[in-house]
Formats: structure tokens, C-alpha cells, sequence
């Protein structure tokens, strides 16, 4: 039996790991669900989601070099997130309702180049460097009053 991705199997926990579960599917083949593929929910150990032995329904999410990965939780309906209440202000009366304008996100901006990176830490260094030098400029300038006197 060929194994294709999005094929749904039966099979039983074999061991577990700090990064998974091993699997045993029919014709004796092991498949690995990735700590990451088990619960929808964050998992820390495993063991809290899985135990050896246990059956489980499982799905092949790719192969690759005689690997078998398998997930569960994408057998597990998505939780829905909870949308936080919005806050409620009454409007006052015969004021005209106010539409507040979506704006399309800003994307991020793009990622500074080595040169860019340098310019500006030499501009840093430069800037630090003069002032430095002025406040010893002052201190030297005001030494050499006093002494003259």
C-alpha cells in the first residue's frame, strides 16, 4: 500500500519523544507526529496529549526519504478564537453616526542591508566621536585660561 499525503489512517502510539510520537501504521510502517502536529492547543510534553499503546487517527502530511509525517491535529476542528467584547459608547441623539475609515495594514519595512547597517553605526560612532572630542576641546580650552592668569 502506496501512503499519500492527505490519507487518513488508524494506527497506535509506538514511543513518544521530547519532539513527537512514533507511530505504527498498517504493514508495519512508523510514521512521526511532530510535536507541533498533536493538539491545536500549545504542547509543551507530549506525554500530556499521548501514551504509549493509545490508538489514534492519524493523517499523512508528507513523505519524504522513507519518512512518514503525520499529524492529528488536522483532524481536530480549529478552536474558534474568542473576539474580545467591544466597548459600547451611545451615541448621542440626532448626532451623525461616524464611520471610522479601515486602512489597509502598512506592510513592514524592508530588511537594511550590510551597508546600510554600517553607514549607520559608523554616523553613531562619528557623532559620539565629536562630541567626545568637543567636551575635551572645552575642558582643555578652559585649563589653559586659568593657568594664563
Amino acid at each position: 500500500m502506496e501512503l499519500t499525503v492527505g490519507a487518513i489512517l488508524e494506527g497506535k502510539v509506538k514511543s513518544i519523544t521530547n519532539f513527537g510520537a512514533f507511530i505504527s501504521l498498517p504493514e508495519g510502517k512508523t510514521g512521526l507526529v511532530h510535536i507541533s502536529e498533536v493538539s491545536n492547543t500549545y504542547v509543551s510534553d507530549v506525554r500530556q496529549h499521548l501514551t504509549e499503546g493509545q490508538d489514534v487517527k492519524v493523517v499523512v502530511i508528507g513523505t519524504e526519504n522513507g519518512k512518514i509525517n503525520l499529524s492529528i491535529k488536522r483532524l481536530e476542528p480549529k478552536p474558534q478564537r474568542e473576539n474580545a467584547p467591544r466597548s459600547f459608547t451611545p451615541r448621542k441623539e440626532g448626532a451623525p453616526q461616524q464611520r471610522k475609515e479601515r486602512t489597509a495594514p502598512t506592510p513592514p519595512p524592508a530588511p537594511k542591508t550590510a551597508d546600510q547597517l554600517f553607514e549607520e553605526k559608523l554616523k553613531a560612532f562619528m557623532s559620539e566621536s565629536d562630541s567626545k572630542i568637543s567636551s575635551i576641546r572645552q575642558y582643555s580650552d578652559h585649563r589653559t585660561k586659568s593657568r594664563r592668569r
